[in-house]
């Protein structure tokens, strides 16, 4: 029979599993990280992984939306600083562009341009996929609201073209890395003009 867990256990339990699956991901990659070494980091039975997580792949994925997740917050905070009235779209476009940047950066993040993201899609619902596309939506919203601007009709079609724009980073080395840093300005600026006009 399992041990049961206090709220606080339990709330720490799935702590140190999302530490250790973050680690073991840029490590090792979605595929080779193995439920038996993730339980084995946090130190508790493998049965008791199965009370938290159906699958390592739901855990990962929540590794991975949760990181999403941080980084939307600061970047909405760093534009929820400027001023709608005296904002300009260069100063809009310097931060959305030094977030991108950051993405860029996490080693997490990268690993979604090599094949091993497709382990995570083969073996999650079409329900918890969609997630990230309304969440994504929800993130427009707020930057919408944020900037002033009423208007939701182009809602989908802005929050299309911002996860658009993030799958341009993981192609950097097809674009061409000479130019890509001032690529991406310019296109993150064409967006921005957009949504200012």
């Amino acid at each position: 029979m399992p041990k049961a867990y206090s709220d606080y256990e339990r709330k720490r339990i799935v702590e140190k599993l999302k530490e250790e699956a973050g680690k073991c991901m840029a490590q090792y990659g979605i595929r080779k990280t193995t439920v038996d070494e993730l339980v084995k980091r946090v130190k508790i039975p493998k049965g008791t992984f199965y009370l938290f997580y159906s699958s390592k792949e739901q855990l990962l994925f929540d590794v991975i939306m949760d990181l999403h997740k941080s980084i939307e917050t600061a970047m909405m905070k760093a534009i929820s600083e400027l001023d709608p009235e005296t904002m300009s779209s260069e100063q809009l476009t310097d931060i959305l562009f030094d977030f991108f940047k950051l993405t860029d950066k996490l080693p997490i993040l990268k690993m979604l341009n090599s094949g091993e993201i497709e382990i995570l899609y083969r073996k999650l619902s079409p329900e918890v996929l969609e997630k990230p596309l309304q969440d994504d939506n929800e993130m427009v919203k707020r930057l919408l609201s944020v900037l002033g601007i009423e208007s939701e009709q182009e809602l989908e079609v802005y929050s299309a073209a911002l996860r658009a724009l993030y799958f341009s980073t993981l192609h950097k080395e097809e674009t061409g890395e000479e130019y890509y840093d001032k690529a991406l300005w310019l296109l993150i600026n064409g967006l921005v003009i957009q949504l200012l006009k």
